[in-house]
């Protein structure tokens, strides 16, 4: 029966509203099928420049009343959008109809309690069905391969009851229509796209997934009761690849399953095995073809121009962006794996609707996007370090996220440099000095300048020499604190009253310090050129901070 049920195009707004109404989506004005292929997702930020794609639908994060609504719809109406959605309930229907008309731009409201960030990323995975390579037709059982919320709908329709596709940690992957049909904790899973907590608790108790994984028929599963709640039957199955259990199906109950549905029901879960692993195994591949073709993007070789073409990104300059984890961040090589990966999935999310047209691939350990900029301009970088600094203030300090910025690339030959930047600037602030998480090279290009020239002198085994040597031998011998002394000095341009309350001395006993840095290392300290020779052999060395050690034969060592 499900070989013949057909399904609207992923792409549709009409496809959208069956996926996702009336449990997200409400639609108040417009005409679905008039919208054509959605482009992409938008999110509408009234204090930014909007780069918004072709035939999107926008989020109206914070658009509210009708007049503000009406606005922004002939707004978008002139940059070409297909459909707006704006938190529900909507007042003022009548003129806002009025509106959607003339301009053509459909709107939908979002229900109370959804949250904006869940639907962007739902309807990301909605839209982006085949946005990478050339990918051909693939059916299983007469649906699109991997289309999980199109064969729940087709399963809905064989019960007669709306269902959800659960992962093994009771996750959302996919519903079907009529969720209004069902009770408020179905409604609360699919707000919150994962089974609440309290429920979870208290199918453990009952032994329900001990009872599901075990058989290999349909569980009946009474109502839960917990307070006032008022809930309805469930009946589950569990979705098996062999021996692994992918997960499960369940289907909220009115009425009994007869004998023939609760067959159907059984064998609509080997066909939701088959989409479940075709669906996961996509989800591998797409991501490995990306990473490949971001990789072959940022060589800048002969393959270049033809990965930039099939990733959509061969017309404009383009900026590398490279985001790591700070050293520090965790000691548990899988836990960061785990969250380099989490932080890259967030960070395709949220260049999804600022910036639709990046790739994002983890290559190793650093996670690049190639992000479009108009041109190499000041306010086009400036552009690229907010995008950053907006996304990593939403994931929050405890990741030790940071993201290094490279050069503008007007071409594909210039990617490569571009990366080789964004790796310089994501390397001065994995080294940890100072608060900040984002850095354009423009802005750290002295200190990573300076990180090379230790690596330089590290390879070539280099010691200190002259006037340095001298001091650091002196004061191992005396424990005279003229290294310290010098470099105090320096920092303060020859300022002997700030530098010595730097070091916490009388100045007096520091300007006898002084001398005796000049007599020890035989330095003249009137020079500018000697000034900086000793600034910079001080910090090559190690011996501007208190991670350099010198080692006994006149080497220093330093955290690398």
């Amino acid at each position: 029966m499900i070989r013949h049920m057909a399904t609207r195009p992923a792409r549709s707004l009409s496809r959208v509203l069956e996926d996702f109404g009336p449990a997200l989506l409400d639609l108040l004005h417009g005409d679905p099928e008039a919208a054509g292929e959605l482009g992409g997702v938008g999110i509408h930020d009234p204090h930014d420049e909007q780069h918004h794609p072709e035939r999107a639908i926008v989020l109206g994060v914070g658009v509210h009343g009708a007049e503000q609504t009406a606005r922004l719809l002939r707004e978008l109406a002139g940059a070409g959008a297909a459909a707006l959605v704006v938190r529900g309930p909507v007042e003022n229907g009548g003129a806002l109809e009025a509106v959607a008309a003339e301009t053509g731009v459909a709107v939908l409201a979002l229900t109370r309690g959804a949250s904006w960030a869940q639907l962007a990323a739902m309807l990301r995975t909605l839209l982006s069905e085949g946005d990478v390579g050339e990918s051909g037709e693939q059916t299983l059982g007469g649906l699109p391969s991997g289309d999980l919320f199109a064969l729940a709908n087709a399963v809905a329709t064989l019960l007669d009851a709306p269902i959800t596709i659960e992962d093994r940690r009771s996750r959302i992957l996919a519903f079907s229509g009529r969720q209004d049909e069902a009770d408020p904790p179905r409604v609360a899973s699919i707000l919150a796209r994962r089974v609440p907590e309290r429920y979870l608790r208290l199918h453990e108790e009952q032994g329900v997934f001990q009872e599901l994984y075990r058989s290999e028929q349909p569980v009946h599963i009474p109502p839960p009761t917990l307070g006032d709640e008022v809930a309805l039957p469930r009946v589950a199955i569990a979705v098996r690849a062999g021996d692994e259990i992918l997960g499960s199906v369940w289907a909220t109950l009115r009425k009994p399953l007869t004998p023939e549905r609760e067959a159907a029901f059984k064998e609509a879960a080997k066909l939701v095995a088959l989409h479940m692993l075709r669906f996961r195994a996509g989800t591998d591949a797409e991501h490995r073809l990306r990473a490949d073709l971001v990789t072959s993007a940022l060589e800048g070789g002969p393959g270049a121009v033809e990965a930039l073409g099939r990733l959509g990104l061969a017309d404009a300059p383009l900026l590398v962006l490279a985001l790591g984890l700070a050293p520090a961040a965790s000691t548990d090589h899988a836990q960061a794996a785990a969250e380099r990966q989490r932080l890259t999935s967030a960070l395709a999310v949220h260049l999804t609707a600022v910036q639709p047209r990046s790739a994002v691939a983890l290559l190793g350990d650093v996670a690049y996007v190639l992000l479009p900029v108009p041109d190499d301009s000041a306010p086009a970088r400036e552009r690229a370090v907010q995008v950053a600094a907006n996304f990593l203030e939403r994931t929050g300090e405890r990741t030790g996220a940071v993201i290094g910025i490279g050069s503008v690339a007007s071409e594909p030959a210039a990617l490569a440099r571009s990366r080789a930047n964004a790796d310089r600037a994501l390397r001065v602030l994995c080294g940890g000095h100072g608060a900040r998480r984002v850095a354009a090279i423009g802005d750290v290009y002295i200190d990573a300048l300076l990180i090379e020239m230790k690596d330089l002198a590290a390879t070539h085994r280099d010691e200190l020499s002259g006037p340095l040597a001298r001091l650091v031998a002196y004061d191992r011998r005396h424990n005279a604190h003229l290294v310290e002394t010098l470099r105090a000095w320096l920092d303060a341009f020859g300022d002997v009253i700030a530098a010595s309350a730097g070091v916490f001395v009388h100045h007096n006993t520091f300007r006898y310090r002084i001398r005796r840095v000049a007599e020890v290392g035989q330095i003249d300290l009137r020079d500018p050129s000697v000034r900086f020779a000793a600034m910079l052999e001080l910090r090559l060395m190690g011996l501007y901070d208190d991670g350099g050690e010198t080692a006994p034969d006149g080497r220093t060592t330093t955290a690398r």
